[in-house]
């Protein structure tokens, strides 16, 4: 893996590694965009289905997908569903994100950060610079070592 640039934030965004300009905009309740038209952005909680967005991708700029703990997982599953199913836009984590799980949220396709705890950036740096090779495929462009090895 290359040098990793952190990127730059604004507002409560720490880490984002995209390069158009930040969604400035408020995200709503996954029921509440369903129920409007011109929404733009919306936050997945635990609880909530990703899928219920897959029809409407194409006019979502921001995903915000909320952490409450960084023991609950679910967050992760709603990344890869959206990033495989074509979702380009923003992607972001926030709430309870810790910096030794950085690389696997970019795996599953995070492209920004917004944890309530300021992470330290050499650390952030370091997760996710320590492991140059995967083992399997993600939302990401990585490709699996077993692959490099025998093509």
């Amino acid at each position: 893996m290359a040098d990793v640039d952190l990127g730059t934030g604004r507002d409560d965004v720490q880490l984002r590694f995209r390069d158009d300009e930040q969604a400035d905009v408020a995200a709503v309740t996954v029921d509440s965009f369903l129920d409007q038209s011109d929404a733009d952005a919306v936050r997945i909680e635990p609880g909530d289905n990703a899928r219920d967005l897959l029809p409407h991708l194409s006019r979502l700029r921001l995903v915000e997908v909320n952490f409450p703990s960084h023991t609950d997982g679910r967050g992760f599953s709603s990344a890869r569903l959206l990033r495989e199913h074509g979702y380009t836009g923003e992607l972001r984590a926030v709430g309870d994100v810790l910096v030794d799980q950085l690389r696997y949220m970019r795996r599953c396709g995070f492209d920004a950060f917004a944890p309530e705890q300021w992470l330290d950036e050499a650390d952030a740096k370091a997760a996710l610079e320590r492991f140059p090779h995967v083992y399997q495929a993600a939302a990401d462009e990585d490709v699996p070592i077993w692959s490099l090895r025998h093509g």
